[in-house]
């Protein structure tokens, strides 16, 4: 195989094992179900796939695995279409709005941009954190807890081992190389959505995703001469935009099908609420529409984030565009493109949905060394590494 074929070939793997790992956040049995849908629907690999739009996806999927089906699936089939048209063009319209997005959506406090910032300098000290947590009462409180755990009290208990009870104290005991690990982590699990269902495991999956990738972010960019902190920072809010989208999406759906559901009661069509009452979220429109829309969003939000001393919109910029569309690729880019594939690799590998010769075409198509491959072996990416003292 030449090089260009070659590289188009992994290229096509790269895309697929990013599809299959956003099918994995949604739940095992639906990624396991999607290979098997993707292999049925379109078998001869000389052209690429199909890309899954939003909207043929739900009908397609119905015809597929029912095509000797009822025809209430039928009519159920059709049912979702019609919500989701409109599920789909609520949510375009109140993407719309950026500033809503941040505040109504995610949550995101000004202060907590100003915080990673500060963080970012050289120059940072206590002193200037402390009014902005003062002024995040929840910030303060997961300090607090934090430097409560029996784990860290027994780590201080050398020197002292009384309860903190104040968030100006907790910073003092966390010090402000842990800060720089741990004020991000806990603002991006403050803006996860508070319930997934129907997707239960959803929540822990981006949680546990966003602390791989940034994690793996920083391990990497120690190793390339790039600025870990910055990278950790930026390797956790990469994904701000699936949370967004995640509280858009099942808020939407609820209030939408209740509206349908209250005219087809109030109109007396029994079928229709028949077929509505047994539709709940999609899996197959939510992973869709997060790795069509994610990124591009992530790249709007940390852009409003107005950040002065991280420099992360050129950098989510060429994310978003797509790397390979300019000639000088910053070091930054291409620290998170490894981020992202290695959390992906983790997640995929825990759950068996990846094979050897997968991994080996993701890597090499990243350009993985040796060495990062070596150093990410033996991280830790469940835990952060902070000694409180």
């Amino acid at each position: 195989m030449d090089f260009m074929t070659e590289l188009a070939s992994q290229q096509r793997i790269a895309t697929m094992l990013d599809q299959r790992a956003h099918d994995l956040l949604l739940g095992h049995s639906f990624a396991h179900q999607q290979i098997g849908f993707i292999h049925t629907l379109d078998i001869d690999y000389g052209k690429p796939m199909k890309q899954r739009t939003l909207l043929e996806v739900e009908v397609a999927a119905q015809q597929k695995r029912q095509q000797n089906s009822t025809a209430h699936h039928k009519y159920r089939a059709q049912a979702s279409k019609q919500l989701h048209k409109v599920i789909e063009t609520a949510i375009f319209k109140q993407l719309e709005d950026m500033d809503g997005v941040i505040q109504n959506t995610i949550g995101i406090e000004d202060n907590v941009a100003t915080m990673l910032d500060i963080l970012a300098v050289k120059s940072v000290s206590v002193g200037r954190l402390e009014p902005l947590i003062n002024d995040s009462s929840w910030l303060g409180r997961e300090l607090v807890s934090l430097v409560n755990l029996p784990y860290y009290r027994k780590q201080r208990s050398k020197t002292t081992s009384v309860k903190v009870d104040s968030p100006a104290l907790a910073l003092r005991y966390i010090g402000l190389d842990n800060l720089q690990l741990v004020i991000p982590t806990f603002a991006v699990r403050h803006w996860m959505p508070h319930s997934t269902e129907p997707f239960p495991l959803l929540k822990r999956r981006l949680r546990d995703a966003a602390m791989a990738n940034a994690i793996a972010a920083q391990k990497i960019a120690e190793l390339n001469d790039v600025n870990p902190i910055h990278a950790f920072t930026l390797g956790m809010l990469i994904d701000v935009g699936r949370i967004a989208l995640v509280r858009l999406y099942l808020k939407t759906f609820e209030q939408v099908w209740q509206r349908k559901v209250q005219i087809a009661r109030e109109a007396q069509q029994k079928n229709l609420h028949t077929a509505l009452m047994e539709l709940k979220p999609d899996p197959l429109f939510l992973t869709t529409l997060l790795s069509n829309k994610s990124l591009e969003l992530s790249a709007k939000v940390i852009r409003k984030m107005a950040f002065q001393y991280l420099p992360f919109d050129h950098v989510m910029a060429q994310l978003v565009h797509g790397v390979h569309q300019s000639s000088d690729v910053f070091p930054m880019s291409e620290v998170m493109l490894k981020a992202r594939c290695y959390s992906q690799y983790l997640n995929l590998k825990h759950h068996q949905l990846i094979e050897e010769d997968e991994v080996e075409a993701w890597f090499s198509y990243h350009q993985f060394t040796k060495n990062e491959l070596k150093t990410l072996e033996t991280s830790n990416f469940t835990n952060l590494a902070i000694q409180i003292d």
